[in-house]
């Protein structure tokens, strides 16, 4: 059960990740939950260590934690953007 909302929140975290960096239209539902899912691990590696609050991959589903998760999304798009277009939006 608990596989199943961690996929659910992932996929909410990176469709609001997409949503504030305007790619929501270039994303599906599956783009979404895999941005949701790595950008919460590549919080996890940066935000986590100085925050010492967890992410959705570490079964933290506080406030907290859904916070860092979504930043770790914005920032995984950002890189991405950086990559595909040469800048971020």
């Amino acid at each position: 059960m608990n596989f199943i909302v961690w996929l659910i929140v992932g996929g909410v975290l990176g469709w609001l990740a997409s949503l504030v960096m305007r790619t929501d239209a270039q994303q599906g539902i599956f783009l979404n939950i895999v941005v949701g899912i790595v950008g919460a691990f590549l919080a996890g590696l940066l935000i986590t260590p100085f925050l010492g609050v967890g992410t959705i991959n570490q079964n933290d589903f506080s406030l907290s934690g859904l916070l860092v998760s979504f930043v770790g999304a914005v920032i995984l798009l950002g890189i991405v953007n950086l990559f595909r277009r040469g800048a971020v939006r």
